[in-house]
């Protein structure tokens, strides 16, 4: 208690609280820009911190970072272009409600189930962050393939409706990932001669062909009707918006969480966080079918998930100096230029320090509540700028994200190639959601494989040796039997549906 005290006073002076206002407009407007994900907006305010105190060093980088995975949401759900990669999981799911006029209201259930994420991600976190940091420990290699496993299996729950397509698509996906250098040998992979090509693909470009630049080829050549543009300018309903988070206050608790726990794994991130709450939200809903067509039950448990992640995150590196994330790897750098050294001692030598992090995360939280209200007044704004004149400046930004990421022309050309081959999947119903998901996790699940295969000279059965791996494998055998399970038993009850067919008809003649 003494140290939350100390904490407390160390945050709550005006200089402090005038770094976190500054940081939330900055994060709001970084996020809400494709390709200027959490991680750039975090490398873009180093600089600044170099002549910040460590407080405010600290507390500037974490409500960045909580306003940026918010404002990702913004191009999402208006533009169906998800600004960060945060927001890529449901962010289709948000713009067909802006499309049924309920823009405002999915961009209102999302900052409120961010907020509530949020909050719930750092009081857990500050009381249970030890605990946390040393259970993320008991993952090796092992664990972490399956964790990869179960997160590529999500991809057939989020394209459900065409399985083989999202498995085509997945693919695709684990394809892209493995261009580049192997990780063991060396060897290049699928470079064809190229040099850009040895350091493999950029999530990010992807990210933006397979979603901006697939959204300005559509309006090009399938331009929306007048008549749409009338029914988004609906305001928000907040006693709708209010019993659409009640109704789902269990996707909520749930989605917070596991952007908790997933959080706290190093190398996981809100990313993953999300689209694993995503897709066990449909797993478990009570109406999966309505996923896909505006069904808030998604945005509400991954919108809770990736900010509640973006806390958990700083536990491994602080309390370990290992990354959660590509955000706290930067942020290990901003400590050791502040003369801290993150370990397993920061919380007897700097715990009113550790706790300001946690004292700031609830502020920025809280502060995002008036910042992202007006955030989506004036995102709306963007609704009545027409489209021949938007989709060019949405286009150059987006080309401006994809350069900035390597300051390369090859990132400008990833993300046109994506977007061309985005465009013509989701013309032929293909969805893009796994080819994400693919290329996001593919890289973990190759890494950790080839680790655990040189660790434990081909032996396959380690991967059951430790008791949270064989857990974790059991569940993930099982998520794949499930679908054949459910076919075998469909296979075995079609024969006797004609039967009872024939029985019926054949009463029907006697009866009359």
């Amino acid at each position: 208690m003494e140290n939350l005290l100390a904490a407390i006073d160390l945050v709550f002076r005006l200089d402090i609280l005038l770094v976190i206002l500054g940081a939330c407009v900055f994060g709001i407007f970084a996020g809400a820009i494709p390709g200027i994900s959490a991680t750039v907006a975090v490398a873009l305010l180093v600089p600044i911190t170099f002549f910040m105190e460590p407080v405010a060093a600290l507390a500037a980088i974490a409500t960045a970072v909580a306003m940026a995975i918010f404002a990702g949401d913004l191009p999402g759900a208006l533009l169906r272009i998800p600004g960060t990669p945060a927001s890529a999981a449901y962010a289709e799911e948000a713009h067909e409600m802006t499309r049924k006029g309920q823009g405002a209201n999915a961009l209102t259930i999302a900052l409120f189930c961010s907020v509530l994420g949020g909050v719930v991600g750092t009081l857990a976190l500050s009381f249970s962050a030890p605990l946390l940091a040393e259970f993320s420990l008991e993952f090796q290699y092992y664990e972490y393939f399956w964790l990869a496993c179960i997160g590529l299996s999500t991809a057939a729950l989020v394209s459900a409706t065409n399985p083989v397509k999202g498995l085509v698509s997945l693919s695709i996906g684990l394809l892209l990932a493995m261009v580049g250098l192997d990780l063991i040998s060396g060897a290049p992979r699928f470079t064809f001669g190229t040099f850009e090509l040895m350091e493999g693909i950029h999530f990010i470009p992807v990210m933006i062909g397979v979603f901006a630049v697939a959204e300005v080829m559509r309006n090009l050549i399938h331009p929306p009707r007048g008549a749409e543009a009338d029914t988004r300018e609906q305001p928000v309903d907040y006693r709708a918006v209010g019993r659409t988070v009640w109704r789902y206050r269990n996707n909520v608790a749930r989605g917070s969480l596991i952007g908790t726990l997933v959080g706290a794994l190093p190398g996981a991130g809100s990313d993953i966080a999300s689209w694993v709450s995503f897709g066990v939200a449909k797993r478990f809903s009570r109406t999966p079918e309505k996923f896909g067509t505006g069904h808030p039950e998604g945005i509400v448990a991954a919108s809770a998930s990736n900010n509640a992640a973006t806390c958990s995150t700083w536990i491994p590196s602080i309390v370990f100096g290992i990354p959660g994330d590509s955000v706290t790897a930067i942020v290990i750098g901003v400590l050791f230029l502040k003369g801290l050294e993150p370990g397993p001692t920061v919380f007897v030598e700097n715990a009113p320090l550790v706790y300001s992090i946690f004292v700031a995360f609830l502020i920025a939280n809280l502060f995002l509540i008036p910042v992202g209200y007006v955030a989506i007044k004036l995102a709306k704004q963007l609704l009545r700028v027409p489209r021949d004149v938007l989709m060019p400046i949405i286009l150059v930004f987006t080309m401006v994200g994809a350069y900035a990421i390597n300051n390369s022309m090859m990132g400008i050309a990833t993300a046109l190639a994506a977007g061309i081959l985005s465009f013509f999947m989701q013309e032929n119903d293909y969805p893009v959601a796994p080819l994400i998901l693919g290329m996001v996790i593919g890289v973990l699940l190759e890494e950790n494989f080839m680790q655990a295969m040189i660790a434990q000279r081909g032996d396959l059965t380690a991967f059951f040796g430790r008791p949270i791996a064989a857990v974790l494998g059991t569940v993930t055998i099982l998520i794949w039997l499930a679908p054949i399970a459910a076919y075998i038993a469909r296979r075995r009850k079609a024969p006797a549906d004609p039967k009872e067919a024939r029985a019926g008809s054949g009463a029907g003649p006697s009866a009359r």
